[in-house]
């Protein structure tokens, strides 16, 4: 198991390779579809501070508030190649050093990892209560009242969350790799 502490440089994140499991701690942004539309096209000057050297988690908690304070309840992964069209970008415009979800991503996403020293994390779905329990602390939320609960880009605090690369910076992708490999199976199995 490799421990990552956040903000977290390239050198370090160009060391992981597929299958690696990690163990995540520090600060991640959660972002998913209106949350990446707006990051490219409004380019919010006050996300730089808090992306850079971080994570995105494509992830809709479910979050309760008591006594003024947010707590995350489940923080499962959502599937993440509906943010294709911006990933790319987002790694680049704002020095992203990975990004969490479930399903992969596509080509684009893979090149902005190779180009800018970045990763993909597979979360495991199904245990978002489980996974909830990594999150210590929420920091801070942006875009609540725009966005709604899920759509909205909480900061929060990990430790230890648990993690599996699916992508690294050298153009690798278990993703495709199975992919490839159940097709071949698949035309085996047909012939």
């Amino acid at each position: 198991m490799i421990r990552i502490d956040l903000p977290v440089s390239e050198k370090e994140v160009r060391k992981l390779k597929v299958g690696d499991e990690v163990l995540l701690s520090g600060r991640i942004v959660t972002a998913r579809d209106m949350a990446h539309k707006y990051m490219v096209e409004k380019k919010p000057p006050y996300l730089h501070e808090v992306l850079n050297g971080s994570v995105i988690y494509h992830c809709g908690p479910v979050v309760k508030q008591a006594g003024g304070k947010y707590e995350i309840v489940a923080a499962g992964p959502t599937t993440s190649i509906r943010e294709e069209p911006y990933q790319g970008r987002v790694i680049s415009l704002y020095n992203v050093r990975g990004v969490i979800g479930k399903g992969g991503m596509g080509p684009r996403t893979s090149e902005a990892l190779r180009k800018h020293g970045a990763v993909y994390f597979s979360a495991t779905g199904g245990i978002a209560a489980v996974l909830a329990d990594a999150v210590k602390t929420v920091e801070n939320v942006y875009m609540l009242k725009e966005f709604g609960v899920p759509e909205a880009m909480w900061v929060l605090n990990v430790e230890d969350l648990p993690l599996i690369v699916t992508m690294d910076s050298h153009g690798k992708s278990l993703h495709t790799e199975i992919l490839e490999k159940s097709q071949a199976a698949f035309e085996k199995l047909i012939a």
